[in-house]
């Protein structure tokens, strides 16, 4: 087949609705830049990203991928790595041709997802596309409790497996977990300890009602003390990550 018939067949990379080009926060000891792409699967009444990204991204500005890794490619060297986030970048057929040219220009990458897409999520890490995965684990693995977390119905079946995938696959890993007092009582969350056990770490961060675009799905959740979440992370989370 002639070089560009195959070209003609590869998928689009995926549009770029936002860019921080340096962050201390999104990827735990090392700067990096962050892309996110839009769209999810899930609709997380707390989502401090729905709106627009999710709900109306084709009213942001799409960033041209070129000028974007452009302006970060004098930077090899200083920034460690590149996040790619969203919304949920697992959607994005292109996204394993865009994880392949952050890695060409030198960068580490690090992929941010809802573990809803094992099948996308083992092929990238199985082709060395990324070195670090941080997934969220949003409520016990439980269909009930995960429609409340998630805003909808889903085959947990497919979270789990992309939980266990990582915990055996030897890549880098962090689960994440939004919590907030009336969903994730000290039940729920020994559930959960139970289901990411063995893993590489474990963030547990407080869901705050005030940013979250869905107010009348979490009227009432609560919101943990920056103390409660101190010893939540000790007591609960620390203790079933791999020493």
């Amino acid at each position: 087949m002639p070089d560009s018939a195959v070209a003609s067949r590869r998928p689009e990379p995926p549009p770029l609705k936002g860019f921080i080009e340096t962050s201390f926060l999104d990827w735990r000891g090392l700067i990096s830049a962050v892309l996110f792409l839009p769209g999810c699967n899930f609709a997380c009444p707390y989502c401090h990203n729905y709106s627009p990204l999710v709900s109306d991204p084709d009213s942001l500005l799409t960033l041209p991928l070129e000028g974007v890794l452009d302006r970060l490619r004098p930077f090899v060297g200083w920034i460690d790595g590149v996040v790619v986030s969203g919304g949920e970048p697992t959607l994005h057929p292109g996204l394993e041709d865009l994880l392949a040219q952050i890695r060409q220009d030198g960068f580490k990458v690090k992929l941010d997802t809802n573990g809803y897409r094992p099948e996308v999520l083992s092929r990238v890490v199985e082709a060395g596309l990324v070195d670090m995965v941080a997934m969220d684990v949003k409520a016990p693995l439980e269909p009930l409790a995960y429609r409340r977390a998630c805003g909808r119905a889903i085959e947990v079946e497919r979270v789990a497996q992309s939980l266990e995938y990582l915990k055996a696959s030897g890549v880098a890993h962090e689960f994440r977990s939004t919590i907030c007092p009336s969903w994730h009582g000290p039940a729920e969350l020994e559930r959960m300890a139970e289901a990411v056990e063995g893993c590489m770490s474990w963030t547990l961060q407080a869901m705050n009602p005030g940013t979250a675009w869905n107010t009348e799905a979490v009227n009432g959740a609560g919101m943990f003390k920056p103390e409660e979440l101190d010893k939540l992370q000790r007591n609960v989370a620390d203790p079933v990550c791999r020493s």
